[in-house]
């Protein structure tokens, strides 16, 4: 039996109007009627936060946001601190995303920067790390999955990095209705607890959650939820349908 708690975040990237987001979160707290064993985690656009945080405000389920800026405040057009997340009542930011990586140039150096500002805000990051299909094909894609996770967490504390999520999510599985086996994932989730056990000693490494993200959908969840090292999912498409993403939350419970 496993010792974490799973944790099923819905990444609603860039979807969903303000009142789109009101029917569909309506429409998930009338699916998800039981979350005692399971943390639920919605993150949708930035323009929608406050209104998704009202709305469950008296449930267990909880806010976070799909990226941050590193600075308090200042002259950075276009960004949003963690102070505002947290004003807004996030609880979870989303970090170093596939998406964030391959568009927009984020680096390890940049998610570490934000991680640590995040952490200083009492804010979770959901610290992600992912190959390309390149990567996995030609190269030491579990060095590169490695060097990954020890430089977005480089010089945070052992203390602070139980409180992280890690995120495992196979680029090439991202959108692309293909995802890792059952059995290719749970490979590299044991390996990311390897290094988080050379990083934070095996007794935090057995603590930290690793989520899985590529592709889960209602009919894969229970198979890549069963696996010892998977403690949850980072889910992407089906996040935005109300049933489908209950039944994977209800999947891990």
């Amino acid at each position: 039996m496993k010792i974490r708690r799973p944790i099923i975040a819905g990444n609603w990237k860039m979807h969903r109007t303000l009142s789109e987001a009101e029917n569909l979160v309506k429409g998930l707290l009338i699916e998800l009627t039981d979350l005692s064993d399971t943390d639920v985690v919605l993150c949708p656009p930035f323009t929608s936060l406050a209104k998704v945080a009202d709305l469950v405000a008296k449930t267990p389920v909880r806010v976070g946001a799909q990226d941050m800026y590193w600075e308090k405040e200042g002259a950075f057009t276009g960004e949003i601190s963690a102070t505002m997340l947290r004003d807004v009542f996030c609880r979870y930011v989303i970090l170093g995303h596939s998406e964030r990586r391959q568009y927009f140039g984020e680096t390890n150096a940049l998610v570490n920067r934000k991680a640590k500002a995040a952490l200083a805000a009492s804010l979770r990051p959901i610290v992600c790390v992912g190959e390309t299909l390149d990567q996995r094909e030609k190269q030491d894609f579990k060095g590169i999955l490695r060097t990954q996770l020890r430089e977005s967490l480089e010089g945070i504390s052992v203390e602070e990095i139980e409180e992280a999520i890690v995120a495992y999510e196979p680029v090439w599985a991202i959108g692309t209705g293909r995802n890792a086996t059952p059995a290719q994932a749970q490979e590299v989730h044991a390996l990311l607890r390897a290094t988080l056990t050379d990083m934070t000693g095996a007794k935090t490494a057995a603590k930290i959650r690793i989520q899985y993200g590529g592709s889960v959908k209602p009919a894969n969840a229970a198979e890549l939820l069963a696996q010892p090292d998977i403690d949850g999912a980072l889910v992407g498409g089906a996040s935005l349908d109300a049933r489908a993403f209950a039944a994977i939350v209800k999947a891990a419970t």
